[in-house]
């Protein structure tokens, strides 16, 4: 497979802390990979890391080919590399329909002249948007929510409301932030299908999960992170079985 996203060297401290250490990971495209490790490892500052919310100290993050090292997160949606938080953001008030039609690539209104006087691309853009909101609304099966203002949805709703965000963006490659976090074991199983079914179209999905057997179901290389740093990979069972996986997560007296 052709490594999708690359990692090199990436570091990061707060206030003269050091988060990343130095992280190097491949992603590889079409991959269903898996990001695992103590809590502390560095794992969602990685993420804000190659999503652009922060900027790193050190080190570079290429995407696609391109070097898009510190890239605001508006310019690597653009480039479809988009993340989901572990808790769901936006605006809270809007409705489900109008949050997905917030996220729709290409908003062709945007302009101010636009805003005011209307044109004949914007109402096709944002009629076609419109319908692939309402594409999205029925795969991810939010029909009965459709018009809730997501501060009203239950924690399983609005996690679905995450994923529904980033297929607008019509992802190349999602970064999942523990996205069955909370969330009832038969609402996990349907986030699961609705991921496994992603990556079958050719998403190439990277996630961060503590339940274990989760990952070693779903995933495939398997990534683990500890202190900052890239610990090892490989399946599930390899890195299960590594004595420094051990280590990490139990201490040297396992």
């Amino acid at each position: 497979m052709t490594d999708l996203l690359t990692i090199s060297g990436l570091t990061r401290g707060f206030y003269g802390v050091s988060v990343l250490n130095g992280v190097d990971i491949a992603i590889p495209e079409g991959s269903f990979t898996g990001l695992i490790g103590p809590n502390g490892a560095g794992k969602s500052t990685l993420f804000n890391v190659v999503s652009g919310l922060y900027r790193p100290d050190g080190g570079a993050v290429t995407f696609a080919g391109e070097d898009v090292t510190a890239l605001p997160p508006e310019a690597l949606v653009r480039r479809r590399l988009v993340r989901t938080f572990q808790l769901a953001r936006g605006f809270p008030k809007l409705s489900v329909f109008q949050h997905l039609m917030l996220y729709g690539r290409e908003q062709a209104g945007e302009s101010l002249v636009s805003a005011l006087i209307g044109s004949h691309k914007a109402r096709l853009r944002e009629e076609a948007l419109a319908e692939q909101a309402w594409a999205v609304i029925r795969r991810l099966k939010l029909d009965g929510v459709v018009d809730n203002p997501v501060v009203a949805l239950s924690g399983g709703q609005k996690k679905l409301v995450e994923i529904g965000r980033a297929l607008m963006a019509e992802p190349r490659l999602i970064l999942l932030d523990e996205p069955m976090a909370g969330v009832n074991p038969s609402l996990t199983e349907e986030i699961a299908g609705h991921l496994v079914a992603l990556n079958r179209e050719g998403v190439t999905i990277c996630l961060i999960e503590h339940d274990m057997g989760l990952i070693r179901r779903l995933c495939d290389p398997v990534i683990v992170m500890a202190e900052g740093r890239t610990l090892t990979r490989g399946s599930f069972d390899e890195v299960a079985s590594d004595e420094r996986v051990l280590e990490a997560y139990l201490g040297r007296r396992h």
